[in-house]
């Protein structure tokens, strides 16, 4: 398996560049406009084009490069079922699988950041059957999970709920060995305190992340809600362009 994180720092955006080189299937997660260039260099510099486009949702705080990156390659755009979009693209469902030569990327929901969010869990049989790491987007961060009120219409706690649910039912049931690439770090304005260290392990964050200390849901939705800055105007513009692809 090749792996890259491509980082965005003046807006704490992380995206990813993954795949089998062994059977030539390449894929790039939560694709930022500023960095097409970027994924297309590293796919020509193994000579494997890309051939899947993953959205773990519909982003807000930038915009997506799915739409230029899918025009240049021809690859597939994957959303969950639930987003609300006009162009083109792969329906997920919770439990998915797709197959990247070697490797799985398999599809957890994980609603409460966003209804359509999903965490992609990722694995490469040729080291074993067990998952590798976790891209989880705006779920979960290094230090923090994610804010319920950026996708919520001013109805945030129904989604601050949904989001313990994700957290405790999704990714807490992971072995502590797999690895997690949120989509953001420090510098976003899609959490509230995550780390500048754009990367952990399930087992880390179970023990240091403060969202993961609240082992009941009135009181994690309490904890979501609590001093959250006010949402950057320009947000609610970002999401309907990245919606309208």
């Amino acid at each position: 398996m090749i792996f890259r994180q491509v980082l965005h720092p003046q807006t704490g955006c992380a995206s990813y560049f993954f795949g089998c080189t062994g059977r030539r299937e390449i894929a790039v997660c939560d694709p930022h406009l500023a960095h097409v260039d970027d994924y297309l260099a590293l796919a020509e510099s193994i000579g494997i084009p890309v051939g899947h486009i993953f959205e773990t949702h519909v982003q807000a705080d930038h915009v997506s490069g799915a739409g230029r990156l899918a025009e240049r390659t021809g690859a597939r755009v994957y959303l969950h079922e639930a987003a609300d979009v006009a162009f083109p693209h792969v329906d997920l469902r919770d439990g998915d699988e797709i197959q990247l030569g070697n490797d799985f990327v398999r599809v957890l929901h994980t609603p409460g950041h966003a209804p359509e969010h999903v965490c992609l869990l990722v694995g490469d049989r040729t080291r074993g059957p067990d998952p590798w790491f976790v891209l989880t987007g705006d779920t979960l961060f290094v230090g923090d999970s994610g804010r319920p009120d950026l996708h919520g219409d001013g109805n945030a706690a129904p989604l601050a709920a949904q989001l313990y649910d994700s957290l405790r039912t999704k990714l807490m049931t992971l072995d502590d060995a797999v690895e997690v690439y949120p989509s953001h770090f420090a510098g976003s304005a899609c959490g509230r305190s995550m780390s500048a260290k754009p990367s952990s392990t399930i087992g880390f964050e179970r023990r240091f992340n403060p969202a993961l200390q609240l082992h009941d849901r009135d009181a994690f939705v309490a904890f979501a809600l609590r001093d959250l800055p006010p949402a950057p105007p320009e947000f609610a513009a970002i999401r309907r362009e990245n919606a309208r692809g």
